[in-house]
């Protein structure tokens, strides 16, 4: 079998987390975009009709979209390879993986979107590479039409409008300073190897945070051990030569670090009032649209949520995609035995992250036919 091809892009947000999954389980492939005629007739239609990325076809023209999926997908092939096999290590890895997946869109469109001036050509030029296959000049004049439309609609959506800026600023400042200490100690987030969590904390903190021109200038600045992490998540080797302990394994005895239980506190402060929000504004509309049918499209969002950070009044879109990550983190939870769950239970309380046990749709999410579905 030939090599698979990931379609997607190094400046999109989601491709980071399934990219940097293939390079450390040296998985041979092709990265291409996905503005193509090949795309558009053989691939998307076996990806649900869904234009998004990533998506990978392997040889024999079988797709997988979306990149839980994938990772899903090559972890069940590998023995769960990089699934931690104790109790606290294996909620903390799927809560980071859904905190990179949901948890740090808005500084990531805060800073690729309105600090524009600072990025010269760098946007300009990436969105043309990826929406069209015309000429140069094409490229820029599509990207600015593109670009204008994400800051007049998506960025709204998300909860970054112009009396958010100053919070989302400073709370990114303190995330850098806390990631950074803890890969200090680390190089990974569960010790020598990486796990589910670290892939997902790729997709925002490379593909925007790590990569666009503004924040990677204040990724270098303020967290260069932090950006030593994104550059040791897109390499084959571990490439953790300044650290004294070089064993390639999770932290023995289940050990969750006080840096990392700093981070999911901080983390916890946007995360939880967001995320009640959305839950209770997702039920609600399901009880409004209880005769939508088993196994219809989820959307990514169903309405607007109000909530509150540090004093921040934020309006933002409600995702059910969130809960369909936070689903598994649960599900984890409730498989464990009495001893397991009290000692996850007081972990997760230490970092005030408990009340996402309780935030349940009231209809399941599942996948068919590359999509993510109501059950």
């Amino acid at each position: 079998m030939g090599p698979i091809t990931l379609y997607g892009s190094p400046f999109s947000l989601f491709t980071g987390r399934p990219r940097s999954y293939l390079i450390k389980a040296k998985i041979d492939y092709r990265e291409e975009p996905h503005a193509s005629s090949h795309f558009y007739s053989n691939v998307l239609p076996k990806a649900g009709g869904r234009r998004g990325i990533p998506t990978i076809e392997f040889s024999d023209g079988r797709v997988i979209r979306d990149g839980v999926a994938i990772i899903d997908y090559f972890e069940r092939k590998s023995n769960n390879q990089f699934s931690p096999k104790t109790p606290k290590q294996r909620v903390v890895s799927l809560l980071l993986d859904m905190i990179g997946a949901e948890g740090l869109l808005r500084p990531c469109m805060h800073y690729r979107f309105n600090h524009d001036t600072d990025h010269g050509e760098f946007l300009p030029f990436h969105f043309g590479t990826i929406y069209n296959e015309d000429t140069p000049d094409a490229y820029a004049s599509d990207a600015q039409t593109r670009m204008a439309g994400i800051r007049e609609f998506v960025l709204p959506a998300w909860g970054v409008t112009p009396s958010t800026h100053e919070h989302i600023e400073k709370f990114h400042l303190t995330t850098l300073r806390v990631l950074n200490k803890h890969f200090a100690n680390y190089p990974y987030f569960l010790g020598g190897k990486p796990c589910i969590g670290d892939f997902g904390m790729m997709a925002p903190l490379y593909g925007h945070l790590g990569r666009d021109p503004a924040p990677l200038s204040l990724m270098t600045k303020h967290a260069v051990r932090l950006f030593r992490w994104v550059e040791r998540m897109n390499r084959p080797e571990p490439d953790f030569g300044e650290f004294k302990n070089r064993e390639e394994s999770f932290l023995v005895d289940d050990f969750i670090p006080p840096t990392l239980v700093d981070a999911l506190k901080h983390f916890a402060i946007d995360l939880i009032p967001e995320s009640r929000a959305a839950c209770d504004c997702i039920n609600t509309w399901l009880v409004e649209n209880k005769h939508i049918e088993t196994g219809t499209e989820v959307q990514r969002g169903v309405g607007l949520c109000n909530f509150q950070v540090l004093g921040t009044e934020i309006q933002a879109e409600a995702q059910p995609f969130r809960f369909y990550l936070l689903e598994r983190m649960q599900d984890e939870f409730e498989s464990l035995d009495a001893e397991a769950s009290r000692d996850v239970q007081k972990m997760l309380d230490d970092c005030n992250m408990t009340e996402l046990l309780g935030m349940k749709l009231t209809r399941s999410i599942g996948r068919k036919n590359n999509l993510e579905v109501w059950l």
